[in-house]
């Protein structure tokens, strides 16, 4: 069984969330499918690849993220694919796997890069500043 997630910036008002599920589900009756948001602010790309760094690493190995935030709906905008050692993401070309990319980096590299991320639906502020980052010298 596969699994695939879905975030979009769809809403759930409409139809367009049930016919990408029924679309999955026709090529593989078998799939598991798990929304992970549909309520991205709309074509805000920023938002769609926080939210996907956040939870991706949560899932089991192999499953496919597929994101659908794009400024570019509708046009002729390529769509990526990105294969990790855990997961698969399939994106429109358009940033929305940025963040995915950094953090592969980051856990390379070691560089501290601090920015502010989000601002969730309780009005929390949301960083990619972790804790090991706030030891004596990091923001030097």
């Amino acid at each position: 069984m596969v699994v695939i997630t879905l975030t979009t910036d769809f809403g759930l008002r409409d139809a367009y969330v049930a016919a990408m599920k029924g679309v999955a589900l026709g090529i593989n009756p078998q799939a598991a499918l798990v929304d992970i948001s549909h309520d991205i602010e709309p074509q805000v790309v920023a938002q769609a690849a926080f939210v996907l760094e956040t939870v991706h690493r949560y899932f089991l190995p192999g499953t496919v993220h597929l994101v659908v935030v794009d400024l570019g709906a509708g046009t002729q905008r390529r769509a990526l694919v990105l294969k990790t050692p855990a997961a698969v993401f399939v994106a429109p070309d358009n940033g929305v796997l940025s963040y995915v990319i950094e953090a592969a980096g980051r856990e390379a590299d070691g560089t501290f890069h601090g920015r502010i991320l989000h601002i969730d639906a309780f009005g929390n502020l949301i960083t990619n500043i972790g804790a090991g980052d706030c030891r004596r010298g990091a923001w030097s």
